[in-house]
């Protein structure tokens, strides 16, 4: 049975700063820096007891990519195959991004930044074509008609979820255990994919950043268990201060 690993990268200077990040590549702070060796600890334990981590997915945003490097570092498991890919990049915030979480707060109000934040379906405003993604050189390759100019939660799913399929799902079916390194929201979608959850339910998930997702799955990958790897008040902790970061 195929185990699947989901990683949030570590704390990144705009989470510390309180700034709406999306598709802008920032990197990691220290303390995110620690994160990642921390998360690379604890699968090391797991490896201990079975855990065989044997292919890499990531974005293409440097959080995420230096998150598994040094995690990987931790496990001795550098030398694992890798594939990248944009479908993995975080939500786009549209015109929110590299904006203040508790300014906007206090200039849109707490129920407009919710809805923007952590409803399914509502995107907040577009952003300003001049720094549209097509500018970028990373997405060269990519149609201008499939990058986002803002993005809510259900967009993000429907590009995870053919990249799930059509590219973790046979590595899933080869490999012994996959590891994805990415964000918090293309996190969430997934986690709403293989968990089934509602468009309700998906709302309050929080997944705090540096903190090992494990799932043991069984051979037509339905979930037979997951666990967040780590200290539970910690984790508790870490998943308060992510749902109150717009105050």
């Amino acid at each position: 049975m195929p185990d699947l690993v989901l990683l949030r990268h570590g704390q990144s200077t705009w989470n510390a700063e309180g700034l709406f990040t999306g598709w802008v590549d920032v990197d990691l702070t220290p303390q995110g820096e620690d994160e990642a060796r921390q998360a690379g600890a604890l699968l090391l334990a797991e490896q201990d007891r079975g855990l065989d981590l044997t292919v890499l997915h990531t974005s293409v945003l440097t959080r995420a990519v230096r998150t598994a490097n040094l995690a990987l570092d931790v496990l001795g498991r550098s030398w694992i195959p890798v594939r990248r890919h944009w479908r993995l990049n975080e939500r786009h915030y549209g015109a929110l991004q590299g904006k203040n979480k508790k300014d906007t707060t206090a200039e849109s109000g707490i129920d407009q930044v919710n809805i923007w934040r952590r409803s399914y379906s509502t995107r907040p405003p577009a952003i300003d074509p001049a720094h549209h993604p097509v500018h970028d050189r990373r997405y060269s390759d990519v149609p201008a008609s499939a990058l986002p100019a803002s993005e809510c939660l259900a967009d993000v799913f429907s590009r995870m979820v053919p990249y799930w399929e059509d590219v973790i799902v046979p590595d899933l079916r080869s490999r012994s255990g996959v590891l994805v390194v990415a964000h918090g929201n293309s996190l969430r979608a997934l986690a709403k994919y293989l968990l089934a959850l509602s468009d309700e339910e998906i709302v309050g998930l929080e997944i705090p950043t540096g903190v090992p997702w494990w799932f043991s799955l069984s051979d037509d990958l339905s979930v037979l268990e997951e666990k967040l790897l780590g200290d539970p008040e910690a984790i508790k902790a870490a998943k308060e201060a992510t749902a109150h970061q717009a105050g």
